[in-house]
């Protein structure tokens, strides 16, 4: 992808704002904007089986005049769970669910509901919540380098990894504000750094500059150098990156961004629970964490690689005073005084305290052996990806492992997969498709199934050339229309329809 700085940027950025203003006279022409919602239409009418499969069972689009009884709640709840367990169970999902297992997920539940009721903005009522989140915070910085850092490693519990990269962009636009007078602050990132980052800019008023990477999807460290003005913030590093699966090359980054004196984030939020365990097991992991001394936060998700439930994160900061721009504080409310550290005001202890238990359940041990297993297993399917004839593995991942073709549709083998049980992800820029390797993937059998689907689905798109798919055509056409705005309504109306009862 071209650059964003210099005249590439300048020449990118004004084709962008033509291509906006074009679309509207286009969209204007009588019965363009008829076929339109023709296309929608015909999109979301494939998209709904798949969203919507519960026509069957009782809706509820208001409240009912008198409530059900707690045993009819829980046996519709429980028919709803029963019809999703098996996918996930059985390995069929990239990521999604980490670990799964019935012990453990029974374990982390009965810990929930000790605290279900419990709120981290009332410490004086619950201490022990308050405790244990420093508890997570510590953890988590100690297995990211806290120990050889030379400097107290501070952090705090989030909701998700986008709440902890939101955070740290709020903490450098505020320190660069307040200590260097930037107005219109800049953050340069790969292009395949994660969305979340771009959700951040938009809600915090930063301006991206993204930069290429080379042919092993690693960002180029030489365009980034480039792209620094007065104005550039922060670096951010992928350890890995969502879409391939690859760690940027993080000393470089972090090395350039202590020369020029800015923050260097990494973005571990899918590696921070594998890399150190992976490294252990002498796998050529490089150094990305905070015996770097460029490296000035680190966002990490116990909730993916930590097994811990969904809907814990960590943001985890160089020193007390980065740390301190994340807070919010309000000294004139008539309601007294008033204090949080991340976005939300109350948040679940609950969360809180299943995730701690799950962290001092599986100990170091634990995480060191669940890698091993993800990581053997991945090291399978990539090597019976690779002897699929036509896939391409893109680039040397470790467990997330992305792959393409220049040979058919990947968009219909991907389909072709979920016809197959798969839930997998789809990539583009250039077309691909990955599967994050999780301990559900690691049972028995499941490695093979895959592969085995995997070969299935290619011989059956190569044998059936003229068929057009559902899903190819929705990625063929973000992948190639240059009016961005109709990609973007689509989407939105995608979002509509979850919502639609």
């Amino acid at each position: 992808m071209p650059r964003e700085d210099g005249l590439w940027g300048f020449l990118r950025r004004r084709l962008r704002s033509w291509l906006a203003r074009l679309e509207r006279p286009v969209r204007a022409v009588p019965g363009v904007e008829r076929r339109l919602e023709e296309e929608y239409a015909e999109v979301l009418r494939g998209l709904e089986p798949l969203l919507k499969p519960y026509r069957d069972l009782p809706a509820f689009h208001r409240l009912p005049p008198e409530g059900r009884s707690p045993e009819w709640v829980f046996q519709h709840l429980e028919a709803l769970a029963a019809r999703e367990e098996p996918r996930w169970r059985k390995g069929y999902a990239s990521g999604a669910v980490y670990h799964g297992g019935g012990p453990h997920v029974a374990f982390l539940n009965r810990v929930y509901a000790l605290f279900s009721q419990t709120n981290p903005l009332h410490p004086d009522l619950w201490p022990s919540v308050a405790r244990m989140e420093a508890e997570i915070v510590s953890m988590t910085a100690h297995m990211l380098g806290a120990d050889a850092a030379g400097e107290e490693i501070v952090g705090t519990v989030t909701s998700c990894g986008t709440e902890s990269i939101l955070l740290a962009l709020k903490a450098y636009r505020d320190w660069a504000r307040e200590t260097r007078g930037i107005v219109r602050p800049e953050v340069v990132l790969p292009v395949t750094a994660h969305a979340a980052f771009e959700k951040a800019a938009q809600l915090l008023g930063l301006r991206l500059i993204y930069v290429p990477v080379d042919a092993g999807y690693r960002a180029d460290v030489a365009a980034m150098a480039r792209a620094i003005t007065r104005r550039t913030i922060v670096l951010v590093a992928s350890a890995p990156s969502f879409p391939h699966g690859i760690i940027d090359p993080v000393p470089e980054i972090a090395t350039l961004a202590r020369a020029h004196g800015i923050g260097c984030h990494v973005d571990a939020c899918l590696g921070g629970f594998i890399l150190p365990w992976a490294e252990r097991l002498g796998y050529p992991v490089p150094p990305f964490d905070f015996r770097l001394p460029g490296v000035t936060s680190i966002s990490v998700d116990p909730h993916k690689y930590g097994y811990a439930p969904k809907g814990v994160s960590v943001i985890l900061y160089r020193g007390r005073a980065l740390r301190r721009y994340q807070y919010f504080a309000a000294t004139d409310w008539p309601g007294g005084l008033y204090a949080t550290p991340t976005l939300l005001g109350s948040r679940p202890g609950g969360l809180i305290a299943a995730a701690w238990a799950a962290m001092v359940a599986l100990g170091e041990q634990g995480y060191l052996e669940a890698t091993r297993a993800i990581l053997e297993t991945a090291a399978r399917i990539r090597e019976g990806i690779r002897q699929i004839a036509g896939l391409e593995v893109m680039g040397d991942p470790l467990w997330v492992i992305a792959f393409t073709s220049k040979e058919f549709d990947i968009y219909r083998v991907l389909e072709r997969m979920g016809q197959r049980g798969w839930s997998l992800n789809a990539l583009q820029h250039p077309p691909a498709v990955h599967l994050a390797v999780t301990l559900r993937h690691t049972q028995p059998g499941v490695a093979e199934r895959f592969l085995e689907d995997l070969r299935e689905s290619v011989a059956w798109v190569r044998a059936h050339p003229e068929e057009r798919g559902a899903l190819a055509p929705v990625y063929g056409m973000a992948a190639t229309l240059p009016f961005r705005g109709v990609v973007r309504d689509l989407l939105h109306r995608y979002l509509d329809l979850l919502y639609t009862p």
